[in-house]
């Protein structure tokens, strides 16, 4: 490790990380005091529903772009090369669905939280389960956000662990708390800005000092890098084209579709036709954030060839290898790996933020709202208000017992990806079969998630059991649009291919998130049909996709048998 003791920033790099912290505060700061000055939860919550598109569609773009994706995605492609491109293909379907799908639904029935929608359209208790589902998700999630990147970054710099840690934690509870979802927005549009800057100041001196972008490319198609069109429909491959471009729609749905933080963007727009703006425009900006990643690992692939600083011993991770690659290329130039460790925090800021929003937002209205006593509109927002700050200082707990995790700790990034997929299926459940009931919801929701968590830590735990001999690699594979719906530990073996119970732990794991909204449906829609009738309001599942799907003699048929309308 003798060559890292070489990595320090200099001033200017800690003037510049400050920078970001200070002018995200600002933004908290200055909303915290103009406007309504966050006196209403309409405002505080939902931003007065005033938003344009601009800011909501970069908003959307950055809440899951996290800092491990930013750290995932060039160490993938320079391990196994460009094949995770593909995912691209993913995104087109992944946007398209929710913004006329999802969104319309959601926004037509002015809702808060998501998951009014579930009470709306089948009960209380299915309202509860959902809500805590996600409380439980994003809990442990965002601890892990906050404390990896510190991590690696502390490994490769020497840049001081908990201080880090700290400084990000305190300023965005400080700026969520105050600012509520507008700052919340605008910072992310600053981090966004960051992000594209740090990244993009790495791949243009990284391919200057390759010989150019032709040189590049060149030792990339020498090295076996550039990857073809796989169209193996092998469901145990790890990444192929229908695992990426197929089962990525499914993770992105979870992501775009039905996840709190997101849908909450789209209720604070302005109008539903800028909700459904807002969700197009995040699809170039996708492919920007995939290619640039793409191109940051092929740099490093032209850098560093076969000889990776990881076999030499210089780092213990891939998500260090990425940090190591920016100080080498970038320590001659002062401020610039600042710039990139902004990028790299902006990245976590904007999903811890999102978080903290989100969780204050399904608390306030799926859990206290309903239980108390009708309360005035002061004392709601403050209660908000200390809901977010709560939930700030939960998340620095959570980041120190990450710290405590060890190898567990991939085990935990998954959960997020585990978790997205039932929520998904549950959504669907209620949307696109209106003959579906409470009963199945909630039994369908159990199994998902029993499902999941079967599948995602039997196969984590079946590879730390086969991990003793060194025959395998290690990576941490990027998460999609960030909140890192799915990061697994992945091992390069030379064994048979697996058969029964082992067959389905090496499902890819993007599949996860179809696998477990299929589940979620199928059970939910086999106990709905033995449990009987259900009374819901049409207006709450998507009458016109049922009957494309369907045809409208079957849907007349099922309703009339199941269905007693309440309009």
């Amino acid at each position: 490790m003798g060559d890292i003791v070489l990595m320090h920033f200099s001033t200017v790099d800690y003037v510049i990380f400050v920078l970001l912290l200070v002018a995200s505060a600002g933004i908290g700061l200055y909303y915290a005091f103009s406007g309504g000055r966050q006196r209403t939860t309409q405002e505080f919550l939902l931003a007065d529903r005033s938003m344009s598109c601009l800011p909501v569609s970069l908003s959307l773009l950055a809440t899951f772009q996290s800092a491990v994706a930013i750290l995932g995605a060039p160490s993938e492609i320079y391990t196994h090369g460009t094949q995770y491109w593909f995912l691209g293909c993913s995104y087109f379907l992944g946007l398209l669905i929710p913004a006329h799908i999802f969104i319309p639904v959601f926004y037509r029935l002015h809702l808060s939280s998501t998951y009014q929608y579930l009470e709306l359209r089948f009960s209380k208790s299915v309202r509860i389960c959902g809500t805590v589902t996600f409380i439980f998700q994003m809990v442990i999630y965002m601890g892990v956000v906050l404390y990896a990147p510190a991590l690696a970054l502390n490994a490769v710099t020497g840049f001081d662990l908990w201080g880090a840690v700290l400084a990000m934690g305190l300023v965005c509870t400080l700026y969520t708390a105050l600012g509520g979802l507008k700052a919340v927005i605008w910072t992310d549009v600053f981090q966004t800005i960051v992000m594209f800057a740090g990244q993009l100041a790495v791949i243009i001196v990284g391919t200057h000092q390759a010989g150019g972008i032709a040189e590049v490319w060149k030792k990339a198609q020498n090295g076996s890098r550039i990857s073809g069109l796989d169209l193996n429909p092998d469901p145990l491959e790890r990444h192929t084209f229908w695992t990426l471009g197929v089962g990525g729609v499914f993770l992105m749905l979870a992501l775009y579709g039905v996840n709190q933080a997101q849908v909450q963007r789209y209720l604070s727009s302005r109008t539903e036709k800028v909700a459904i703006m807002s969700c197009y425009a995040v699809f170039p900006c996708q492919q920007i954030v995939l290619t640039m990643g793409c191109l940051m690992g092929l740099v490093m692939y032209a850098r560093y060839g076969e000889e990776s600083p990881l076999d030499k011993g210089y780092v213990k991770s891939n998500d260090q290898m990425v940090l190591y690659f920016v100080m080498d290329v970038l320590q001659d130039l002062p401020g610039l790996p600042g710039l990139f460790v902004a990028c790299l925090f902006s990245g976590a800021l904007s999903t811890i933020s999102s978080a903290f929003n989100s969780l204050a937002t399904v608390t306030m209205e799926d859990l206290i709202k309903p239980h108390v006593a009708p309360m005035t509109e002061a004392r709601a927002t403050l209660l908000s208000k200390m809901l977010a700050l709560g939930y700030g200082l939960v998340c620095l707990a959570m980041a120190y017992i990450a710290s405590l995790m060890g190898s567990v700790l991939q085990a935990a990034l998954s959960i997020f990806g585990m978790v997205g997929g039932p929520l998904l299926g549950l959504f669907c459940l209620g949307m696109f079969f209106p003959w579906a009931n409470s009963t199945g919801a909630l039994v369908g929701l159990v199994s998902g998630l029993v499902m999941a968590f079967w599948i995602g830590i039997g196969s984590f735990l079946s590879r730390m059991s086969a991990s003793a001999p060194p025959v395998m690699n290690g990576t941490i594979i990027p998460d999609v649009g960030n909140m890192t719906t799915a990061l697994m530990t992945t091992l390069i073996t030379s064994k048979p291919r697996p058969s029964g119970v082992q067959a389905l732990y090496s499902l890819s794991y993007m599949w996860y998130s179809a696998h477990n909204s299929a589940t979620v449906v199928v059970v939910g829609l086999l106990v709905s049909f033995l449990t009987g009738k259900v009374i819901i309001k049409q207006k709450c599942y998507s009458n016109k996709l049922t009957l494309i799907l369907l045809g409208r003699y079957t849907v007349k048929l099922i309703q009339s048998k199941y269905i007693q309308d309440n309009i």
